[in-house]
């Protein structure tokens, strides 16, 4: 048993460089999905509600009116979504996510820019997580049964606390990406 303990203490590397490929592997697919339909149509309620980013949308109060589920396409609907600039915010987002991606996974080549893409990482993780406060359906709508609100996480509100996971993982992967920048500047 202290032989497979010992070996677990050595994997603190190996940690790190999962964490590094994790969240590289989540920004580039999840920024690449923001290009379909149904995931622009997704962050809607997140986006319209938040008041750093509902200026991005033309009719943000409006979006509960005009809400697909996910795959379900109502040309109305999508029209809507059209003229309030959900898809341009979305592929905008998902160039975003993309390059960030792209700047942690530099690490061994660019520690500097994937040290940035790591604290852009922890801000907009900050930003992501906000979204619990912003959000009304982040919480378990009151339709009849006595568990809703606070505590008690909706879908979309489980989706965003798992963010507290990447959260710290920026914190590793910048930590990481500043040691090897200065190892590689030392004056």
């Amino acid at each position: 048993m202290k032989r497979l303990i010992q070996q677990i203490a050595h994997l603190e590397s190996l940690a790190k460089n999962a964490t590094r490929f994790a969240i590289v592997v989540v920004f580039i697919w999840i920024g690449s999905l923001k290009f379909f339909t149904y995931e622009a149509d997704g962050i809607v309620p997140f986006v319209a509600n938040s008041p750093f980013m509902s200026s991005f949308y033309n009719h943000p109060e409006d979006y509960k009116t005009h809400q697909n589920k996910e795959g379900e396409f109502i040309a109305e609907n999508h029209e809507w979504h059209i003229e309030n600039n959900t898809y341009g915010f979305s592929k905008g987002l998902g160039i975003f996510l993309i390059g960030v991606g792209v700047l942690v996974a530099l690490h061994k080549v660019a520690p500097l820019w994937s040290m940035v893409g790591s604290l852009l990482v922890f801000l907009m993780t900050l930003g992501t997580l906000s979204f619990l406060i912003t959000t009304p359906e982040s919480w378990v709508p009151n339709l009849g049964d006595t568990d809703y609100g606070f505590p008690f996480l909706s879908g979309r509100g489980r989706l965003v606390v798992k963010d507290l996971v990447i959260l710290g993982g920026a914190l590793i992967t910048m930590s990481q990406s500043a040691q090897l920048y200065l190892k590689r500047n030392k004056a």
